[in-house]
């Protein structure tokens, strides 16, 4: 992979600060995860080699976030000069029986632990004592670093197409971290000033910025009325879409309304091959079905409550990334009434792909991340964590789609069985995210327990959903 895929910025976008800001609040935390089952033990030694390779290629992977004077900025990156590759890469082992339901609650207890904030957010735990002779690896990153897909591309750096690969060249990370320490130094006193400098600097930039494509935008206008008519149309769009993003659009589920701090992870898996032809099928893409088994799932589980709910307000990630690159953040979250009334698979396939289309075309328009993400840094954090949580208490579910190597793959000598996503809950009712790997699509559900008191029954109309989707589309 060229140094262009690891494109990192020196400063958060105003995205990435929100994030950063409003986890203040854990029931808002945006770390994310993933569970890997491997058919053997992980070799720690090799592992640790391969990460500190990384570590090196890779300066985000050393560096912590700074702070700036104010919060009249984004926070920056800089090196940690107290790096420890053992702090970041571990070992456990399972008590038996040592059975994936155990598994499962350890990183579920791992991913909900807070980053130290004044360290690199990032860790890899690897756990032995799963039945016969299988082992884990949890890995667990704050999305201030990157995206679903872009730690998938990360992951690269140490996945290989072969059980025992050559070794990666020798690296010696010591050096690595002095050199960047070296870089780093400055007189006494210039740290501030540097983040009073950077500080005035990106508010003078943007102040900048808005007032020349304003005074651009009206000297156009001047020349062409009709962008004049064409940007006041733009801009109520814009608003438009912004209050209905904001806006709960009304209750969802009656059932799924309180929110904690606590959680709980279960996986589901389905055949690729059956997935996606059962999509084409039913006339639509292999999202539209994941969403479509989603929602099948979610009426089952009201139905089975004895509940009834009109809609489900669930969100969608849509990726901006374009370029191939694994640093920093490319998606744009958006939110989607999903229909919950009786209708036959086909009927609801159809109807939230249209819903989700029409989501699509007024999130690109919008920007609205972007936008609001600016605002919101500018004031305090009480408030913008409350308006957060009151919007995420809003969401029945959310979905996630990211896609991994179509074939085989080993870590540290272990063949990949089974990687499962753990997405972030981050004030909603549940998270269910789904990874295509090697001919299967592994689901991870990440679930608030004080929102959804049935967990496990979850589980079983999520399983009888998606069956219900592959036998509609012909390929139970």
């Amino acid at each position: 992979m060229s140094d262009r895929e690891f494109r990192f910025e020196q400063m958060m976008s105003d995205a990435e600060a929100m994030m950063w800001n409003i986890e203040k609040d854990p029931r808002l935390s945006s770390s994310f995860g993933t569970v890997t089952i491997v058919d053997r033990p992980i070799d720690i030694d090799v592992m640790r080699k391969r990460i500190g390779r990384a570590v090196a290629d890779i300066p985000r992977m050393r560096e912590r976030v700074a702070p700036v004077f104010g919060r009249l900025s984004p926070p920056l990156w800089e090196p940690d000069p107290e790096f420890e590759l053992d702090y970041h890469v571990r070992q456990l082992a399972l008590a038996p029986p040592g059975d994936e339901r155990q598994l499962f609650e350890l990183c579920t207890r791992l991913l909900q632990d807070p980053l130290d904030r004044t360290r690199p957010l990032w860790m890899f735990v690897a756990i032995d004592g799963l039945p016969d002779g299988r082992g884990a690896l949890f890995t667990k990153l704050h999305h201030t670093i990157t995206d679903g897909e872009g730690g998938v591309r990360l992951a690269e750096m140490y996945m290989d197409v072969e059980r025992d690969p050559p070794p990666p060249p020798a690296v010696d990370l010591d050096e690595v971290l002095h050199d960047a320490e070296r870089e780093r130094v400055r007189e006494p006193g210039d740290s501030m000033a540097s983040s009073l400098g950077n500080t005035i600097g990106h508010g003078l930039r943007r102040g900048i910025g808005i007032a020349r494509r304003t005074a651009g935008e009206a000297a156009l206008a001047f020349t062409d009325p009709a962008r004049l008519l064409e940007g006041t149309g733009n801009l109520i769009a814009g608003a438009a879409s912004a209050r209905d993003q904001l806006s709960d659009g009304g209750p969802g589920s009656p059932v799924w309304t309180e929110r904690s701090r606590h959680r709980w992870f279960d996986v589901l898996d389905v055949p690729f091959t059956a997935a996606k032809e059962a999509a084409v099928n039913l006339g639509g893409s292999l999202n539209d079905f994941f969403v479509t088994g989603a929602a099948v799932g979610a009426v089952r589980y009201h139905d089975a409550v004895g509940a009834e709910a009109d809609h489900f307000n669930a969100t969608f990630v849509m990726s901006t990334r374009t370029d191939g690159s694994a640093g920093g953040n490319a998606f744009t979250p958006s939110k989607v009434r999903l229909p919950a009334s009786k209708m036959d698979v086909k009927e609801r396939l159809t109807a939230i792909q249209q819903a989700m289309t029409a989501r699509r075309s007024e999130a690109r328009g919008a920007n609205l991340m972007g936008s609001v993400s600016g605002l919101a840094n500018l004031l305090p954090t009480s408030f913008v964590t409350g308006i957060a949580r009151s919007q995420a208490a809003s969401v029945d579910f959310a979905t996630s789609n990211v896609r991994a190597a179509p074939f085989e793959l080993y870590i540290a000598g272990a063949k990949v069985l089974a990687p499962y996503p753990m997405g972030p809950v981050a004030g909603t009712a549940w998270n269910i995210t789904m990874l295509s790997y090697a001919g299967a699509l592994y689901m991870g559900v990440h679930v608030d327990p004080a929102a959804v008191e049935q967990p496990d029954l979850l589980m079983r109309c999520l399983r009888d959903g998606f069956r219900e989707v592959l036998e509609a589309g012909g390929t139970a």
